[in-house]
């Protein structure tokens, strides 16, 4: 019991913590050469974070993620990309496995980080900050990934699209000029609505 009431209240202090900030420039996260790297490197920018996994049925996206970073980043726009094994365990070996892979059949260029935790409490204050200003708002149902992820999902927990945790590999969040997001896409958002919302903050 004490030590439920302990991870209880580590909780309530990490989410506090991470619902305070202003903007994401105060999180720091490690890159794929083991360095802490400061969001404010990427201040003035416009920025969309995602979770990744390489053996998911959401991967060939790595594509179309590339294919947007190149269209836009001339203009100052970044993806940041933060491998997760937490889903599916659809993210397997260390981060250089991952790059390696990427780079093989992706020709991925944006910035890599080191696997992180996205839920629970070992997830990395960044996505704390993110889903506690983007909650989760569904699936679209009118693709059939999300109608399979939603009966997935509601078939272990009835209510679960009221907890605002990441539910799947490929949720992104945008942030705009400003440090400040703006727009949350599950891994079933057409990509066409990311580019338009992407070239909108531009």
């Amino acid at each position: 019991m004490k030590r439920l009431t302990i991870l209880f209240f580590l909780l309530t202090f990490i989410s506090f913590k991470a619902a305070a900030q202003s903007d994401i420039y105060g999180f720091t996260a490690r890159n794929a050469a083991a360095q802490e790297v400061c969001m404010d490197t990427y201040k003035g920018q416009v920025i969309l974070v995602v979770n990744t996994a390489t053996h998911c049925g959401f991967t060939p996206q790595y594509k179309e993620l590339e294919a947007l970073y190149n269209k836009f980043k001339a203009r100052g726009f970044v993806i940041l990309d933060f491998p997760c094994n937490q889903f599916g365990t659809q993210a397997p070996g260390d981060i250089h496995t991952i790059q390696s892979f990427c780079t093989e059949h992706f020709q991925v260029t944006f910035p890599q980080f080191d696997k992180v935790c996205v839920n629970g409490p070992d997830a990395t204050p960044l996505f704390s900050y993110l889903k506690s200003k983007l909650p989760f708002r569904g699936f679209d149902l009118n693709n059939p990934f999300g109608q399979r992820l939603d009966q997935m999902f509601r078939a272990q927990n009835p209510d679960f699209d009221k907890n605002p945790d990441i539910k799947w590999n490929f949720t992104k969040f945008l942030i705009d000029r400003d440090g400040h997001p703006v727009q949350r896409f599950e891994p079933t958002e057409d990509m066409q609505r990311v580019r338009e919302a992407v070239e909108g903050l531009l």
